[in-house]
């Protein structure tokens, strides 16, 4: 009875909120130290880890260390560490940090060694300074260099696609977000060739990569021997020259921190014209549908995912722009998609474990469509911290 009322009042403070067109941290802190607490719950599982929420479901799905979204759990249990200082969060997030170590031990057989490690590891040796994780970060980043091809300039996404598909090199968008590992080792303590590694992938992607409005492909196919750009495609988004709402997130992402590891201008420069497309294409709510080019807009599912990373994108990027006035547009912008996030119609309340609702993983696999998904609760608490500080 009594946890009862505590959730009816909760919920009631979440609607009040939500009307309101401030952010309040603090109730969402709350929320998520609740939702985040039923998943503790509910996740007896050894060495598994949640995911996504299926349609109509309560709990979380979980999959093993080894699916690419591992690392985001681990990550948000210490976002909440850092966020409400609060020593339960800490022994949560280094029990399930500590369950992905044995990731590195197997051949590398994704590129995604970035979001599971430092998503995880990466936070808690931010804010632990604990020297094992060091070492595990050091492992990790020298594991992902090992698919570097020098000859084209980037890391091999999707490795078993080469063997079980027959497709050539290519790498994917979402593949800049695993740089942060390679910079973040070159600096504290690994071998310098991984700063190369990075900087030549992002690079190599800058000049590839995007048509000539900004717009991301999904994948880009190499020669393998040449280097030479063969075509660019999709594989999640609508159409090879559409633009996939969740790529262009992780083009403003990518670039914006590789700006950051290098003072790269060109870097930058492509941060800010990925980030202006983005916004020129959203809707008035400022959530974008799962392709900005669905022709079935506006009744094409929503992504919320991709509004938390490039809300936290815009963050950052913020800092960096010497325009006062273009610096305020791109905080506005997140402080927009922050609260639109915030109110009933994203916020999951009491309808399952998560902190969002509606986002969309892989609609042309018709696969996680229109329901929670990790990430999109990683990087929708990463920019309330991010915009905390």
């Amino acid at each position: 009875m009594k946890f009862k009322f505590i959730t009816i009042c909760l919920l009631f403070s979440l609607a009040s909120w939500s009307q309101n067109k401030g952010i309040n941290k603090k109730e969402l802190y709350s929320y998520f130290d609740k939702q985040a607490r039923l998943t503790v719950a509910e996740n007896p599982e050894k060495n598994k880890l949640p995911v996504v929420i299926d349609s109509g479901k309560i709990a979380w799905t979980n999959n093993d260390i080894y699916n690419w979204r591992s690392g985001f759990w681990p990550g948000i249990e210490w976002y909440l560490f850092e966020a409400t200082k609060d020593n339960y969060w800490k022994v949560q997030a280094e029990k399930s940090t500590e369950m992905i170590a044995g990731i590195i031990d197997r051949t590398v057989y994704n590129h995604d060694l970035g979001f599971q490690f430092y998503c995880s590891y990466g936070n808690g040796y931010r804010l632990t300074k604990n020297p094992a994780y060091k070492t595990v970060l050091l492992r990790a980043a020298d594991s992902l260099a090992t698919i570097y091809n020098p000859k084209v300039g980037t890391i091999l996404s999707w490795p078993y696609r080469v063997r079980n598909n027959g497709w050539p090199h290519h790498t994917i968008i979402d593949n800049m977000m695993n740089l942060e590992l390679l910079f973040w080792a070159a600096k504290n303590g690994g071998n310098k060739k991984l700063y190369d590694i990075a900087f030549r992938h992002a690079e190599v992607t800058m000049n590839n990569h995007f048509r000539p409005d900004f717009s991301t492909y999904h994948v880009v196919f190499y020669d393998s021997i040449t280097g030479k750009f063969i075509k660019g495609i999709t594989h999640q988004g609508y159409a090879d020259n559409s633009v996939w709402a969740r790529g262009q997130a992780w083009a403003i992402y990518g670039f914006t921190m590789a700006y950051r590891e290098t003072k790269h201008e060109p870097f930058l420069q492509t941060a800010i014209k990925s980030a202006d497309l983005y916004l020129k294409k959203l809707s008035k709510d400022k959530i974008p549908f799962w392709d900005f080019s669905d022709p079935s807009i506006p009744n094409a599912p929503k992504d919320a995912s991709a509004a938390a990373i490039t809300a936290s994108a815009l963050l950052e990027l913020s800092d960096f722009i010497t325009d006062t006035l273009q610096a305020k547009k791109y905080k506005n912008a997140a402080k927009s998609m922050i609260k639109e996030l915030s109110t009933d119609k994203y916020l999951s309340k009491e309808t399952n474990h998560a902190f969002l609702l509606h986002s969309t993983g892989n609609k042309p696999a018709s696969k996680d469509i229109d329901v929670p998904i990790i990430y999109a609760d990683y990087y929708f608490l990463e920019a309330l911290v991010r915009l905390k500080k």
